[in-house]
């Protein structure tokens, strides 16, 4: 039996459009993944709140803004940190023994460029709204 030789790109790709969920976590480790299973309970977590609070209100904010919003930032933080490692370390972290070596491409720069730009909204829309939060005293009218 060969064994399955973990693309690279394939894995950003999951890290940044999936990151909330965990896919990236679950392709590179398998369900023994630790890490995916907190992503995937902080998007349990959000949507429990949102059917059982509703939107809008004080609790859904604080249920779902912290566990998702965190759990996509890092995600993308963790696309960035995929991206970026040599073909070298990667193929000896994730295909020891595929016999099979990764060669990065242009989309994989393309992938982490907009994961960047993403992330970085992200995070200046966390900041900009806690700022918002915290100037009102809380008040979400």
């Amino acid at each position: 039996m060969a064994i399955a030789h973990k693309n690279k790109t394939l894995a950003v790709f999951f890290a940044a459009a999936l990151g909330g969920t965990g896919m990236h976590r679950f392709y590179l480790r398998g369900p023994r993944a630790p890490w995916g299973w907190l992503h995937l309970a902080g998007l349990v977590a959000t949507l429990i709140a949102l059917a059982v609070f509703g939107h809008g209100s004080p609790v859904t904010t604080l249920l779902v803004f912290l566990p998702l919003t965190l759990s996509v930032l890092a995600g993308a933080l963790q696309a960035l940190l995929l991206g970026l490692t040599p073909d070298e370390k990667w193929d000896a972290a994730y295909n020891p023994a595929s016999g099979r070596q990764t060669h990065s491409n242009w989309l994989l720069a393309l992938l982490l460029v907009l994961t960047l730009a993403i992330g970085m909204s992200g995070l200046i829309f966390l900041i900009t709204r806690s700022a918002d939060l915290f100037a009102t005293g809380g008040s979400y009218g």
